[in-house]
């Protein structure tokens, strides 16, 4: 399975909009969504999806049930297997939280957002990935992740120029 992942839109629409395009343009299965969506009024941008949609709260997501009823946002934790690999999602407020995770050694990847820096890193035999900020507006660098179930891959993509900045297998 083919995994898009994103994190921080901070209803930035254009950006959005982009990360959309781009997922369906990469025909990825599923979407993954760490957190600050911000407003509901995203799911116009949102329902443009190809693909089914599943996240979790971050910590600028006030309208909580405006958010779960236009785009699904289920929890502040969510847990998927797919293709064997067990996955965490959460956005990753507390740092301690997010290391407590990894070091369970409970899940082979922990997905999560808050920062606005993309990363992949190995803690034990988890890996931790934040896709970075969609929205550009921390870092200046709006980007994405795909998460490939099958090929045991995760690779971090610039949305403005369709750069790589980052990759490792699993």
């Amino acid at each position: 399975m083919l995994i898009g992942i994103m994190s921080d839109t901070h209803d930035n629409l254009p950006a959005i909009s982009k990360a959309i395009e781009f997922f369906n343009s990469e025909n990825v299965d599923l979407v993954i969504h760490a957190g600050d969506y911000v407003a509901p009024f995203v799911k116009k941008e949102f329902s443009k999806l190809k693909a089914p949609l599943r996240g979790v709260f971050g910590n600028n997501d006030g309208e909580k049930e405006g958010l779960k009823n236009t785009v699904g946002v289920e929890d502040e934790i969510l847990e998927l297997e797919v293709d064997g690999l067990r996955i965490v999602v959460l956005h990753g407020t507390n740092e301690k939280i997010v290391e407590a995770f990894a070091k369970s050694q409970l899940y082979d990847v922990v997905i999560r957002g808050h920062t606005h820096k993309y990363e992949i890193r190995e803690r034990g035999r988890s890996i931790v990935l934040n896709p970075g900020e969609v929205c550009g507006y921390v870092s200046g660098v709006k980007s994405v992740a795909l998460l490939d179930t099958r090929k045991r891959e995760v690779k971090i993509v610039n949305l403005d120029t369709g750069e790589p900045l980052g990759f490792m297998s699993i």
